[in-house]
């Protein structure tokens, strides 16, 4: 196949934009009426909103309300093309993107490039962590996670005695920031709300959710008076917190970490192990910032300049969570901003209504952040206005439904809320075999089934089939 660069006929300004989450998608649907053509390129076919993730991993909400296809949600906008496809390479100094979808490449060439490729999670130089303990950045994420908890109450119920079924039980979460905070919270509700009498041989109140951050407190960015009162609700649920404490370990049946203050070591027990502690850039930045001359922090975000370019290509832009930019945390509503005013920016250059050397600096304006810890409850912090409880838990409810993109999303996701406040059904707890989709979970999932059942079962003696491996 030609790998001649392409470029669309019109001869306009062409905006390449890798990624179609906050930063990306924001930033295409900002170039609506402008004189540009505009390339959107994303590994996945989605724009998904991440922080409802843990809904899907706990049966609230299905993938389709916070996942919505990138070519519907931009079908009309007529200026933008939508490539599905993994950034293999970026040519700074010749103003291409190298493109990958199984044997088919392309090469694109841009005018402007706008880089919101996003981050996964971090295992801080402990990747083999992943194999035990899932992040939560992507829908497979959450729906392997679904399939991991669901299952861990499934094998409990055929657990032969109290300390077999006590590790089917225990759900350990490492990570104190809101995703753990909301999914602990979830959890907790799951097993000892929904579930409760749906299992002939135990109670599913008997599960222990264990969170863990190796922090002095929850919720660091939120202060302490709403880190105290997250963790006050946490524990009212049942959760055990556990602070200062800095996982050193986990393997296939446990968690191992060290108490901050005394170096004391303690072992966790435990089937299911999620991690929610830390995050890393895209590694295009990387490839970014070394063509640039300019430095990555040890997140590998890339630092750029007041306008978001990056070292001395006023017109290559990193935004959301690949950006270092005056120490803003990597969230939607920084991803969001910085999409919409690089995007502006360009619309206005594109006219002759401005010109680079008359971009204003980039301000984010803080809207607040938000964390919801169970049923009613949500912390709420907007400057130095803090909102707990109820009145936290309706502005939590208010924002989410502003920012999820399409009106079904918007009413399914309030119906699903609804009906979740008012009794204790979900759903959107299936799970199938292929969301435990790597063979390596699977053969870790047979060991586990294999002391219960003393023989291997026949969702696992068909793993070929799922995975394409024998």
């Amino acid at each position: 196949m030609s790998n001649t660069p392409f470029r669309p006929e019109s001869g306009r300004h062409h905006v390449v934009i890798v990624g179609s989450g906050f930063g990306g998608l924001f930033a295409a649907k900002e170039f609506e009426k402008a004189d540009v053509d505009v390339t959107l390129i994303d590994r996945t076919n989605h724009h998904l909103f991440q922080p409802l993730l843990y809904q899907v991993a706990t049966g609230i909400l299905s993938s389709g309300e916070i996942a919505p296809s990138t070519r519907q949600v931009l079908r009309n906008q007529e200026n933008v093309s939508v490539v599905k496809a993994e950034v293999t390479d970026v040519d700074l100094e010749n103003r291409l993107v190298t493109t990958s979808l199984g044997a088919y490449d392309r090469v694109f060439e841009y005018d402007s490039l706008i880089v919101a490729a996003g981050a996964s999670q971090s295992y801080f130089g402990n990747d083999h962590f992943a194999e035990f303990a899932p992040g939560m950045k992507t829908i497979d994420d959450a729906l392997e996670i679904r399939a991991r908890v669901i299952g861990a109450f499934e094998r409990a119920e055929l657990a032969k005695d109290a300390a077999q079924r006590e590790r089917q039980l225990t759900f350990v979460i490492v990570g104190a920031g809101p995703t753990g905070v909301e999914l602990a919270g979830q959890l907790a509700e799951l097993s000892h709300r929904t579930l409760v009498s749906e299992y002939s041989n135990f109670s599913t109140s008997a599960a222990k959710i264990i969170l863990l951050d190796g922090a002095p407190q929850v919720l660091p960015p939120f202060g302490k008076r709403l880190g105290r009162n997250a963790q006050r609700e946490l524990e009212r649920l049942g959760v055990d917190v556990r602070l200062n404490a800095l996982v050193t370990n986990v393997d296939e049946k446990t968690v191992t970490y060290k108490n901050a203050n005394d170096g004391t070591e303690h072992t966790i027990e435990a089937f299911t192990k999620i991690w929610s502690a830390g995050v890393a850039a895209s590694p295009l930045g990387k490839l970014i910032a070394g063509q640039a001359g300019v430095e990555i922090d040890r997140a590998g975000r890339v630092m750029v300049n007041p306008d978001l370019s990056v070292g001395d290509y006023g017109n290559v832009f990193v935004v959301g969570d690949m950006m270092n930019y005056n120490g803003l945390p990597g969230v939607a509503q920084v991803a969001i901003q910085a999409g919409q005013y690089v995007a502006e920016n360009l619309v206005n250059e594109a006219s002759g209504k401005s010109t680079p050397e008359q971009r204003e600096d980039f301000e984010y304006f803080d809207k607040g952040s938000m964390a919801i810890v169970s049923r009613f409850n949500a912390v709420v912090k907007m400057g130095k206005v803090e909102v707990t409880g109820f009145a936290g838990w309706l502005l939590w409810l208010g924002v989410h439904v502003v920012f999820l993109v399409g009106f079904r999303n918007r009413l399914v996701s309030m119906l699903n809320w609804g009906v979740n406040s008012v009794s204790r059904t979900r759903y959107n707890l299936a799970t199938t075999r292929q969301q435990l989709h790597s063979r390596t979970a699977l053969m870790k999932l047979q060991q586990f089934t294999s002391e219960i059942e003393g023989d291997t079962p026949i969702e696992l003696r068909d793993t070929a089939k799922f995975t394409g491996k024998k």
